[in-house]
C-alpha cells in the first residue's frame, strides 16, 4: 500500500521547493521517496524526477498546436492525462514498492478547486491502493492583510471540499513573513482560524463598501469549521520534520526502517517482509493516538523563532553551525595527524638531513 502526497497551491507558493526539500529530508533519513511532476509547464525541475508528465505532453506544444492560452492549455493537458491514465499507472508500477510518492501539481488553482480532471485522477489512484493526503501550500505573507487572509481561507476551504482527501493547509515561507510587516494578531489566531469577527474593523477600514459581504464570508468559513493551518520553513529541518509527522498521521503512514536494523522493543519480528507489510505496534499507536511533539509543534515556538526573536535565533544558529564546522575540522586534523605520526622521518633514517628550527 503506497503512501504519498498531492502537493497543490497557487503559483509561487513553493510547491516545487517543498518537494525538493522533502526529497533532501527523506534522503537524509534513508526513507525512499519518488517525485512525480504533473506540471507540463515546469521546465526547470529542481528535484530528481521519477516521473515527468513532460514525456507525455507539454504545455508549449499544446498552445502552439491548438492556439490556446496558458490556462486553457493547462486544462487540456490535465484532461489529456486523465484520458491517458494508463501511462501514469504503468510508470507508477515501475517505482519501488516502498517509495513514498509526491505528486507535484500545477499552480492553476482551478485544478484543485473546481476542474474535475485532477479529482478523477486522484480517485483512480486511491482505487489502485494509494493512501494520499492533500498538502495545500499558501504563501504566509497573506496573513499580514485581512482581506487576503479571508481569500486564502475561502480558497483552502474550496480545495478541501473538492479534492476529498485528508487535507493539510500550510502557510509556507513562514521564515520570510517578518519582511511584510507586523501581524495584527498573534500567529495562532491565523493558524487556528480563531474568532474571525475580530477582523471586522480591519476589513471595514480596507473596504467599507463590502463590510457586510466580508463578514458573511467569515461566518461561512466558521460554520464549516474545517480550515486550519500548519507552518513551514523549507530550510528549517525541525519545521520539515514537524510537517512530515502531521502528514504521516493524516495518512496513517508509519515509516519502518530496513530489515537490517535491529528490532526495537514491542514490535513484531517480520524482517523477511517488505517495509509496507512490517507492522510496528509501538510506532503505529504513537502516530495514531499520541500528540505531535517537537521544537516546531507549538505555534508559539514558531512565532518566537520567525517573528518575535528571529535575529537572535539566526545568530544562535550561525554560532551552532560554526561550532559544528570547527568540530569537523578538528576531527579531520586529528585524523591527519595520526597518519603523520605513523610515518618514520627521513632524517631519523639517514642521519644527514637538515633539522627543523626549534
Amino acid at each position: 500500500m503506497p503512501f504519498g502526497e498531492v502537493v497543490c497551491g497557487s503559483p509561487g507558493s513553493g510547491k516545487s521547493t517543498y518537494c525538493y526539500g522533502k526529497h533532501q529530508l527523506f534522503t537524509a533519513l534513508s526513507r525512499p521517496i519518488a517525485i512525480v511532476n504533473l506540471d507540463p509547464a515546469n521546465e526547470n525541475i529542481p528535484y530528481p524526477c521519477a516521473i515527468d508528465i513532460g514525456s507525455l505532453i507539454r504545455l508549449e506544444d499544446v498552445m502552439n498546436e491548438f492556439g490556446l492560452g496558458p490556462n486553457g492549455g493547462m486544462l487540456y493537458c490535465m484532461e489529456y492525462l486523465e484520458a491517458n491514465y494508463d501511462w501514469l499507472e504503468d510508470r507508477l508500477k515501475e517505482l519501488d514498492k516502498d517509495d513514498y510518492v509526491l505528486f507535484d501539481l500545477p499552480g492553476q488553482v482551478e485544478l484543485s478547486t473546481n476542474h474535475p480532471s485532477v479529482k478523477n485522477i486522484i480517485r483512480r489512484l486511491m482505487k489502485s491502493g494509494f493512501r494520499l493526503a492533500a498538502v495545500h501550500l499558501c504563501d504566509a505573507h497573506y496573513v499580514t492583510d485581512a482581506s487576503k487572509y479571508v481569500s486564502v481561507l475561502m480558497l483552502s476551504l474550496r480545495a478541501m471540499l473538492h479534492l476529498e482527501l485528508p487535507h493539510i493547509n500550510v502557510l509556507s515561507k513562514i521564515d520570510l513573513i517578518q519582511q511584510y510587516g507586523d501581524l495584527d494578531f498573534n500567529l495562532d489566531f491565523y493558524t487556528e482560524v480563531q474568532d474571525l469577527s475580530y477582523l471586522e474593523n480591519l476589513l471595514s477600514q480596507q473596504s467599507p463598501r463590502y463590510a457586510a459581504l466580508n463578514m458573511a464570508i467569515c461566518s461561512l468559513i466558521e460554520d464549516f469549521g474545517l480550515v486550519g493551518f500548519e507552518t513551514l520553513a523549507v530550510e528549517d529541518k525541525e519545521s520539515m520534520l514537524h510537517l512530515t509527522r502531521i502528514i504521516d498521521k493524516a495518512t496513517g503512514c508509519v515509516f519502518v526502517p530496513p530489515p537490517t536494523v535491529g528490532q526495537p522493543p514491542d514490535t513484531i519480528d517480520a524482517s523477511s517482509k517488505p517495509a509496507s507489510e512490517r507492522p510496528n505496534t509501538y510506532a503505529l499507536m504513537t502516530a495514531a493516538a499520541g500528540p505531535i511533539r517537537g521544537p516546531r509543534a507549538d505555534v508559539r515556538d514558531v512565532q518566537e523563532r520567525w517573528i518575535d526573536a528571529k535575529d537572535e535565533w539566526d545568530a544562535w544558529e550561525r554560532k551552532q553551525w560554526r561550532r559544528e564546522g570547527e568540530l569537523v575540522q578538528e576531527e579531520e586534523a586529528r585524523r591527519k595527524s595520526g597518519k603523520i605520526r605513523e610515518r618514520t622521518p627521513k632524517a631519523a633514517q639517514g642521519g644527514g638531513g637538515s633539522s627543523l628550527p626549534a
